[in-house]
């Protein structure tokens, strides 16, 4: 099985979403066999992924796991396979799955087979882009998953799914037809479109590397997102359902933060060097800009959406700092907040799905009525502040440390994000959660329910573990990271 693995855990989901989608009977039959093979197959997806992570040799820089098979003809294979920075995304992806399909066990109630065929759909297509060695394939992937997330978005979101939808859709798709045209560039200079040949032999002249470097920022800057082609976000968060906000900022902005360090790094060295200052520009922009906005933001989701952005400030700028501990700490910073920010939207659409709205004025005192979420809502505040012993404080330290000794200045930029972190997330706390309870509405809500406590005791744990533990992934990352930055040197001459 293993010589096949990486076929199965991405597949998988994709043969669930087809047994749903054959199945026969009423609706609400429909609907309850929909809610359970999705459950299944993303646990199941999920546990594979752990044996992928079990099996792998974190010693080792090399691809492993790799499977290549003739598809499109020259040059052009289906080619699969990790190295220490991708598996640990396809962990994420399958351990976040399962809480995003419980999470919309009884909130999704319209077209309940659709919206888990669209959720398994998009783990297959989240799986490739992590497990992609092509660049045709990793495009495929990459943007197929445009589809799904904007009929989540625009089937079952908010007021203004619409327009919400059709704005993610077209920001991202503009950008990924400029990387599909940096792509073409380096598959008719090179001859091939395999990544691992690419990144082995391949050597783009310095004056072409400009262009295929800003062919690739396009589509990983708007997916990330940075700063300023980031506005697209807030409103997708917004009006996502839940489990959407959920996929949306614990995986899908991943993918840009993953598509610097499999392309642009490596494979555009003298233009990453080049640029890195421009990146760094943008981090520090992305880091204070969104906080502030975040500080006056009334609605729950969209604070938390701002603040999404100004951590993967951290992680720009970790990873253009070029450095072992610069680009590790962009891993962590990713990996944390696909967790925490992951748990934050979780423990927004616990209360709305009560009261049916996300507007922090509406709330205030729910300690009283709810101690259990409030205890768990603090874990992951703490979580999202960068709290020494929990995941967020790594991710943030480390990225910062690598950043210093390249660019003092934007640390030192970046350190006030840290402080500005820390005001938004507590207001945002004390608001919801502190104060008299005035609102009578609030006096009928309750507390977690048992299938929440199952959501987010595993989050709470992988929260803490990471921030008590973080060799657990450093192990993982260390030698691809050390292969990777020590490749850039060298391309670089030195």
């Amino acid at each position: 099985m293993m010589s096949h693995i990486l076929s199965i855990i991405i597949f998988l989901p994709l043969l669930a979403a087809l047994a749903i989608l054959v199945t026969s009977g009423s609706e609400e039959t429909r609907a309850t066999t929909a809610r359970w093979v999705a459950i299944g197959a993303t646990t199941v997806d999920f546990a594979l992924a752990l044996i992928l992570w079990a099996n792998f040799d974190g010693a080792s820089s090399a691809f492993q796991f790799q499977e290549q098979y003739a598809w499109l003809g020259n040059g052009i294979s289906y080619h699969l396979g990790v190295d220490g920075i991708s598996i640990l995304f396809i962990v994420l992806t399958g351990g976040l799955m399962p809480f995003c399909i419980l999470a919309s066990w009884e909130s999704i109630k319209a077209r309940v087979a659709e919206y888990m065929i669209a959720f398994l759909v998009l783990e297959t297509l989240m799986m490739g882009v992590f497990a992609a060695l092509d660049l045709f394939l990793f495009y495929v992937f990459f943007e197929g998953g445009l589809i799904p997330m904007f009929l989540i978005i625009g089937v079952w979101g908010g007021k203004r799914r619409v327009y919400a939808s059709f704005k993610f859709f077209l920001y991202t798709m503009l950008g990924s037809l400029l990387m599909l045209l940096a792509m073409l560039a380096m598959y008719f200079y090179a001859g091939t479109s395999d990544i691992v040949t690419l990144l082995n032999t391949a050597h783009f002249p310095v004056a072409m590397q400009s262009f295929l470097w800003f062919g690739f920022l396009a589509s990983f800057a708007v997916k990330l997102p940075m700063w300023p082609v980031h506005t697209w976000l807030p409103d997708a968060h917004v009006e996502a359902p839940t489990a959407g906000s959920v996929i949306l900022a614990g995986i899908l902005l991943k993918m840009g933060g993953y598509g610097f360090l499999r392309f642009s790094l490596p494979m555009f060295a003298s233009a990453s060097l080049h640029f890195a200052p421009l990146i760094f520009t943008l981090s520090v922009m992305a880091i204070i800009y969104t906080s502030l906005v975040a500080l006056v933001q009334e609605d729950m989701k969209k604070l938390i959406a701002y603040t999404s952005i100004a951590h993967m400030g951290f992680v720009t700028m970790g990873i253009f700092a070029l450095t072992q501990q610069g680009v590790e700490g962009g891993i962590f910073q990713m990996l944390s907040h696909g967790v925490v920010s992951g748990a934050l939207f979780l423990c927004v659409g616990v209360v709305y799905d009560r009261m049916h709205t996300r507007e922090i004025a509406f709330y205030g005192g729910i300690v009283s009525r709810m101690p259990w979420y409030a205890a768990v809502f603090m874990l992951f505040t703490m979580g999202n502040v960068g709290l020494p012993g929990t995941s967020g404080f790594v991710g943030e330290i480390t990225s910062m440390t690598g950043a210093y000794g390249v660019s003092t200045w934007t640390a030192l930029f970046a350190a006030t994000g840290v402080i500005l972190s820390a005001v938004y997330a507590l207001t945002l706390y004390r608001r919801v959660v502190f104060g008299e309870l005035v609102n009578p509405k609030l006096m009928a809500i309750t507390d977690l329910e048992m299938r929440e406590v199952y959501i987010f005791a595993p989050l709470l744990i992988g929260t803490v573990w990471l921030g008590l533990q973080p060799g657990a992934v450093f192990n993982i990352t260390q030698t691809s990271v050390d292969h990777l930055v020590s490749a850039y040197h060298a391309a670089l001459g030195g």
